[in-house]
């Protein structure tokens, strides 16, 4: 779901899956995706500040064949439950390029508002794009957490 070079997603060889997720063991706050007992991709709060409570979400899909299943939201879901009950966040934003609509649109699923847009933040296969902050706050995520299906 994340954006960046748009042409070259393709499913991880085994070794590069492997060095993916020890790239991921140190991290307060990674987890895998899994679907179908296969690798499919990874998510995090970075800068994650307790004091604060806040953190920045990522999201990766790396099988573009998997997109559009909704795995990208359940994955959202559950890192927000954590997020926000074990964590205690007050607050969770994330970027996205304006070009990846399914993203934004996952985004918004999960309660995700549009915050603003930093123009021609991404140089991406050539070209300038913008990026999308979206944000989503505790009581926002307590309060449509019941309209999730």
């Amino acid at each position: 779901m994340y954006g960046g070079n748009r042409s070259d997603m393709q499913p991880l060889t085994e070794e590069a899956a492997r060095r993916w997720v020890h790239s991921l063991i140190n991290h307060d706050f990674a987890w895998i995706i899994e679907f179908g007992g296969c690798l499919i991709g990874h998510i995090r709060l970075d800068r994650a500040d307790l004091r604060d409570r806040r953190a920045s979400l990522a999201v990766g899909i790396e099988d573009k064949t998997l997109l559009g299943l909704g795995l990208g939201p359940e994955a959202i879901k559950m890192v927000l439950e954590y997020a926000f009950d074990v964590l205690k966040l007050h607050r969770v934003s994330v970027r996205v390029l304006a070009y990846n609509t399914p993203a934004i649109r996952a985004y918004k699923k999960c309660g995700f508002v549009i915050e603003g847009r930093e123009r021609e933040a991404a140089f991406v296969d050539g070209a300038w794009y913008d990026d999308v902050m979206m944000g989503i706050i505790e009581n926002e995520f307590r309060g449509g957490r019941s309209l999730w299906k």
